[in-house]
């Protein structure tokens, strides 16, 4: 039976064997695609796995701050393969402080791996993907979308991306190449297990509250990178998908038991800070003025 990615090469950065990246490189692999595994730590097990299946691989270490390292990592897919159909940028990392206390190097050092390693992916892949039909595929974040304290540096970078993603899009457009990215919310991860290792029980109400359909997995972001990747989304390009997450403003209004608690809310307070809205109101010029709260007097 024939498989969505059959005769395409996939490249894949920052592959490990807990992150996202392994994940997303399993994932293209069983759907058919030969990958290419760019990695810093080799992913021992990932490696074996794919070797059992006698699936066709190239794996070699790359450092994305560094051009000379990319430019060897896409000789070694080019000779084995001869063609790139797919490019993954998954390849990040991250740190966590205050904004009054961060430091240069930081910022500059996430900058580096994170945007710029990504732009200079794409420049050594360029000229070697498929036109037309090529894909690339950015790994952004929820926190490239929503705010976070003590994230600034990491959010700056990965909206970065988000803006990249789309610009880059209509540039390729005319080639028939496209553009697109995820921005997962919390996935498992030695990333993520850092953070969950130092929270509590407000860590996680918290969670329960931003993630409507629970905490993911690498396969779960692996699921719709494959899909982004493939012929069937051929249509889709200039766009970042938000993964297990949605914005929402969490009101006590139209939840179970929110009828109570508004009600208990409303009776302790006297009458007169009880306030009223005032329906709409036309100026002179039948403009409607929007309506303002009117407290009882």
């Amino acid at each position: 039976m024939s498989k969505r990615l059959d005769g395409k090469v996939a490249v894949v950065t920052g592959v490990s064997d807990r992150g996202i990246g392994g994940a997303i490189a399993e994932r293209l692999a069983d759907d058919g695609a030969a990958v290419t595994i760019l990695w810093m730590e080799r992913p021992d097990r990932l490696i074996h796995r794919l070797e059992r299946r006698e699936h066709p691989f190239v794996e070699t270490r790359c450092d994305v701050t560094s051009s000379p390292s990319i430019k060897a990592a896409i000789d070694a897919c080019m000779s084995e393969f001869g063609q790139v159909d797919i490019l993954v940028n998954n390849a990040g990392i991250e740190d966590v402080h205050e904004f009054e206390n961060g430091l240069d190097e930081v910022w500059e050092r996430l900058l580096d791996v994170n945007l710029l390693g990504t732009m200079r992916m794409i420049r050594g892949v360029l000229p070697f993907l498929t036109e037309p039909d090529g894909v690339i595929v950015n790994i952004s974040s929820v926190l490239g979308m929503a705010g976070c304290s003590g994230f600034g540096a990491y959010s700056a970078t990965k909206a970065g991306l988000i803006g990249l993603t789309q610009s880059l899009a209509a540039e390729l457009a005319p080639r028939r190449m496209r553009v697109v990215g995820v921005a997962p919310a919390l996935v498992f991860t030695p990333m993520m297990q850092r953070h969950l290792a130092e929270g509590g029980a407000d860590m996680e109400e918290s969670l329960d509250q931003s993630h409507p359909l629970g905490v993911g997995a690498g396969r779960d972001v692996a699921a719709a990178v494959a899909f982004l990747a493939s012929p069937e989304a051929r249509w889709i390009t200039g766009t970042t998908l938000p993964l297990g997450w949605m914005p929402n403003f969490p009101l006590p209004f139209g939840q179970p038991g929110a009828e109570k608690r508004t009600s208990k809310t409303l009776s302790q307070k006297s009458p007169a800070s009880v306030e009223k809205i005032a329906p709409p109101q036309k100026d002179s010029d039948d403009r409607i003025e929007p309506a303002m709260p009117i407290a009882d007097s």
